[in-house]
């Protein structure tokens, strides 16, 4: 009926779905409301959205020119970096460097998935492609994606980006498997240490230098999220900051979702490995809680007990800034109403920020990307 195949109707389904996802329950709707009415336009029969002959000749469609300016030469992912780094405020981190530890340890999942795709069939870049949606980072999951399995983009931004916005569904049941009442109640002691603003300033540059020698493939990732980060704390570009962390940020992420859409078309997403890609994005997901949890538990063993963290906090070493942070806060508050967490759960979150990107840099520069 109207010239459709049976998959692009399954997909302009999985379209109405992204939709129904963002205005319904409010799962990363800036991304997924573009995604999904994209996913429509690219599955209509002869849609004009893609690449199509008319008269003989080959017409560039809109969202195909927008996948090739965009995500295959990388520049959205890249501006949504400076984005994000305008976002993030570095000082509970840098108020207690510990925090850093779980911004690493909470990367668990990137790689325990990779190993797992590895077993199911798929090559070694694609299971790098699939672990890195345990980044629990959007751009930086298109980014590595598109060096190492472009075919495979849209299923890991789809599932990049659905669970990011499912955090507050995720990590609790997990948290509170690994964890005891006890554990849960434990309290933080927050020593306010002031960070002066010229810190806060040589950290982005610092991270970028560090970074940029331990892995180069790394450079265009950190750099632009810590030029972002630089805007914000520079004191003299405040409008650019607000620009990126708003004009810039909004623009970019419409085109993002749009043009990762050019990639949904019923040939491309409906088969089985789209399935067990969304299924491993969320063992991804409970591998990274997992693991920030169980390295903070292993790191009070070597601990006096006025600095030991609450395990919880392990979990928000994640990068999915602020969502991850403020579950914790919440099971904290559960467990007891005077337990503040919120402020060494940022720390880890932001630390989380750092390490998705280090990771992303790591499978680029050992793999070849």
């Amino acid at each position: 009926m109207f010239g459709f195949e049976w998959q692009q109707l399954v997909m302009m389904a999985v379209g109405a779905l992204l939709i129904y996802l963002a205005i319904a329950k409010d799962f990363e709707p800036n991304l997924l409301l573009a995604m999904g009415f994209g996913t429509i336009l690219v599955n209509l029969p002869m849609s004009s959205a893609l690449d199509h002959m008319a008269g003989g000749k080959l017409i560039e469609g809109a969202l195909d020119m927008l996948f090739r300016g965009g995500i295959a030469n990388e520049l959205f992912p890249l501006l949504i970096f400076i984005a994000v780094g305008a976002m993030c405020d570095f000082t509970p981190l840098l108020s207690n460097p510990l925090m850093f530890v779980f911004g690493l340890t909470a990367q668990a999942g990137i790689f325990l998935t990779m190993g797992l795709a590895l077993l199911m069939g798929f090559n070694i870049f694609e299971a790098a492609s699939i672990g890195i949606i345990g980044a629990a980072d959007g751009p930086t999951s298109i980014y590595v994606a598109n060096r190492f399995a472009p075919n495979l983009i849209a299923p890991i931004s789809v599932a990049a980006y659905t669970y990011m916005a499912l955090v507050p569904l995720i990590q609790p049941p997990v948290i509170k498997l690994l964890t005891t009442e006890k554990e849960r109640k434990m309290k933080m002691r927050y020593a306010s240490v002031e960070v002066s603003r010229t810190k806060l300033i040589l950290f982005p540059i610092a991270v970028t230098i560090v970074a940029g020698l331990a892995a180069p493939a790394s450079v265009a990732l950190i750099g632009f999220l810590m030029f972002g980060n630089l805007l914000r704390e520079s004191g003299v570009t405040r409008r650019l900051a607000q620009a990126a962390q708003n004009e810039l940020a909004n623009i970019v992420t419409i085109l993002l979702g749009f043009s990762i859409s050019a990639t949904m078309t019923g040939a491309h997403f409906v088969n089985k490995n789209t399935l067990l890609i969304i299924g491993m994005g969320l063992i991804a997901f409970i591998f990274d809680t997992a693991g920030g949890v169980i390295s903070a538990k292993i790191l009070n063993l070597f601990l006096p007990a006025e600095r030991k963290v609450n395990p919880m906090v392990g979990a928000a070493g994640i990068s999915a800034f602020p969502m991850s942070s403020r579950v914790i806060q919440r099971l904290g508050q559960q467990a007891d109403p005077n337990n503040f967490l919120l402020m060494h759960a940022v720390g880890a979150n932001v630390s989380g920020q750092i390490g998705s990107v280090l990771a992303g840099g790591v499978l680029l520069a050992y793999l070849g990307g």
